[in-house]
């Protein structure tokens, strides 16, 4: 199809130059040889702009006009169409004008305006004050701009098969009742149209200012550096002839498409007068006759635009058939892999079922087995590292806030603790009471400890729980408000049961000293049997002691203590240090086998019951709420819907279209 197309727009039957004569000569409407030819692709381009299938992100070939302000802009778009656009002070463009020409055997002219969702007929005599209304409901009556556009169709005897956008004209000075900011809003709009590679921007300037100085060249050189897509009209030769061919010759500004100089049409004269005098000027005058005929006059610029109009629709046909396929693909891909909505209760359990039964199985898999595949790149999702992580955090915290006890201010606690437990009995006895109230203290040293982890764990888990449960009825808004408070009030009762359990494995490490670890007295007969160095030192010679296990301990101060305390004071120390490691041990071991237990308990019983106790035991009619979809499902199935409808819309032009071609071949 491409190829056919692009050979039709090549075997143009005259040159520009002969058809410009017989024009001149003739003066005979413009139309292009190219109209029937090209009618079927323009008519197919305007039809998927008219579907708005630029909104599912594809770009359409597109003739964008720009200019400054009393460039002569509306002149230009007048001489083509045959028709008379609104004029006035200040900025009469004041939205996009997309200008649909369509050359029309009819004797009458049919022109109508489409906006708002509406086609409203006009006529040659009232389409001014039809496009000013128009433009008034769309805009609003003030002066200010909008990028909603108006749709002119121009179906008349003679105009070329064009369609053309025109822009608003870029001021830089606010008049009154115009924004602040009307040049951004301008520019903003004009960027937005010529930005796409699919646009062929139509550059008009006038004669009578420097064309360096013009903004909407320097505009398009932004997007068009080159000018590859860039063709200028050139406005008013006839009030600056001196130096335009120089102009037009040298090309300052980069236009790539090449200039085309023609003369407005003055005060009443008709179009076909206007054109008579169009072609006498650049016959007769001095300087504009010798410019090149293929340089001049609007029949020239009419052809430049119908060819360069045909060429980027050839070009550009075959990508748009396949973006609007690779869209239509991918959206019906996407609204099948949503859940189907539900029409009955007996869907809706069936669907929470398999739900609850998704969700078990993710938890199992991340709590429980500590598989991570459904998380990859989540590492907060890897459960079972991430709890190891906080077990071994916790240890550390134990053992760390214990350090100092058993170095720092040697035996003076046990010697406090036995100088307070004295009685009348015989001295070489150790007392009970005087382990257990050195144990009570070191205890409630480290109680905070236990608690704040299991605040952390479960509040982690937590996170991880709602998280999985989240994506699992991300499509079932209701079910998600179920299970999100299920969870939440199951993790609760659970943090609260290991905060319990926990506090009383505390107090039962406090109230009672009891192991069966043979390790207890392995360690503690390895400790006391360095008892015999430490109190050796009795002149007093050395100020630390190196015990094996402990390290270096300070014993300079303990010389004025009698020998008897200092050995009960000793043997207390080496007990509490043998035992306090099965305590720290007991404290990290039965935590880890609280949380396994508690964990697996969650995931394969607990949260099934919690959720389904949440749904089903309220009786409220959650199940039938879950008919409902999530207002963003719903908004999403609603968008997708739209785009398929519109993308099977425009492939089904575009087949038309393309079989016309074929059958014409």
């Amino acid at each position: 199809m491409s190829n056919s197309s692009e050979n039709q727009v090549e075997s143009l039957p005259r040159s520009i130059e002969e058809k410009h004569q017989e024009l001149v000569v003739s003066h005979v409407p413009i139309v292009s040889s190219f109209n029937e030819r090209i009618r079927p692709l323009l008519d197919a381009v305007d039809k998927l702009r008219h579907l708005q299938v630029m909104k599912e992100g594809i770009q359409l070939p597109t003739i964008v006009v720009v200019g400054d302000q009393s460039s002569g802009k509306s002149s230009v778009l007048e001489s083509l169409a045959g028709i008379s656009l609104p004029r006035g002070q200040g900025i009469c463009t004041r939205v996009p004008l997309i200008m649909r020409l369509q050359h029309h055997t009819a004797p009458e002219p049919e022109l109508s305006l489409e906006f708002n969702g509406k086609t409203v007929p006009t006529s040659e005599a009232k389409i001014a004050n039809a496009i000013s209304l128009a433009t008034d409901e769309i805009a609003g009556s003030a002066k200010g701009i909008s990028n909603t556009p108006l749709t002119l169709v121009v179906k008349k005897n003679g105009v070329p098969d064009l369609t053309m956008v025109d822009l608003p004209g870029i001021t830089r000075v606010p008049v009154h009742g115009q924004p602040e900011n009307i040049y951004e809003q301008i520019a903003d709009i004009i960027m937005e149209y010529i930005r796409p590679e699919e646009s062929i921007i139509l550059n008009v300037l006038s004669a009578t200012v420097d064309f360096t100085t013009f903004e909407s060249i320097r505009m398009s050189q932004k997007v068009d550096k080159n000018g590859e897509r860039t063709l200028a009209v050139v406005t008013k030769a006839d009030r600056a002839p001196e130096g335009l061919l120089e102009k037009v010759t040298a090309d300052d500004v980069n236009i790539g498409l090449g200039y085309v100089c023609v003369r407005n049409r003055i005060g009443d004269e008709s179009y076909k007068e206007a054109r008579k005098e169009e072609a006498d000027l650049f016959e007769t005058h001095p300087l504009l006759s010798k410019i090149d005929k293929s340089m001049v006059g609007i029949p020239v610029l009419a052809q430049k635009l119908v060819q360069i109009q045909a060429t980027i629709i050839a070009r550009c046909l075959p990508e748009i058939v396949r973006k609007i396929n690779e869209k239509l693909n991918a959206s019906i891909s996407e609204l099948n892999r949503m859940p189907k909505t539900l029409s009955s209760v007996g869907e809706a359990l069936t669907t929470f079922m398999g739900i609850v039964g998704s969700a078990k199985e993710s938890l199992n898999k991340i709590i429980v087995r500590g598989e991570y595949d459904e998380y990859p790149e989540d590492k907060n999702m890897h459960c079972t590292a991430r709890l190891v992580e906080m077990l071994n955090q916790y240890s550390g915290e134990l053992r760390k806030c214990s350090e100092n006890d058993l170095t720092g201010n040697f035996l003076m606690d046990e010697i406090q603790v036995l100088e307070e437990a004295k009685g009348i009995q015989l001295p070489n006895f150790l007392p009970r009471t005087t382990f257990l109230a050195i144990l009570q203290k070191k205890v409630e040293k480290v109680s905070h400890i236990p608690v704040a982890f299991v605040e952390k764990v479960w509040t982690y888990i937590e996170g991880v729980v709602i998280s999985v449960l989240m994506h699992h009825s991300e499509n079932y808004h209701q079910l998600q408000l179920s299970t999100r408070r299920a969870g939440h009030s199951l993790i609760a009762r659970m943090k609260e049961h290991s905060r319990n359990w926990v506090t009383e494995i505390v107090q039962m490490e406090k109230l009672t000293d009891y192991t069966s670890n043979p390790e207890y007295m392995n360690d503690w007969s390895k400790l006391m049997a360095q008892q015999h160095d430490f109190t050796r030192d009795e002149k007093g010679y050395i100020s630390t002691f190196k015990i094996e296990g402990l390290g270096e301990v300070p014993i300079a101060g303990l010389r004025g203590y009698e020998q008897h305390v200092l050995l009960q004071a000793f043997d207390l120390k080496m007990r509490m240090t043998a035992y306090w490691k099965i305590v720290l041990r007991r404290l990290v071991d039965f935590m880890a086998l609280h949380l396994q237990f508690c964990l697996r308990n969650l995931v394969n019983k607990d949260m099934e019951e919690e959720i389904v106790q949440e749904l089903v035991g309220r009786h409220d009619g959650a199940i039938e709420r879950m008919l409902e979809e999530s207002p963003a499902v719903a908004a999403k199935r609603e968008k997708l819907n739209v785009s398929i409808k519109l993308l099977r819309e425009s492939n089904n032009v575009l087949g038309n279209i393309m079989d016309k071609i074929a059958s014409n071949i």
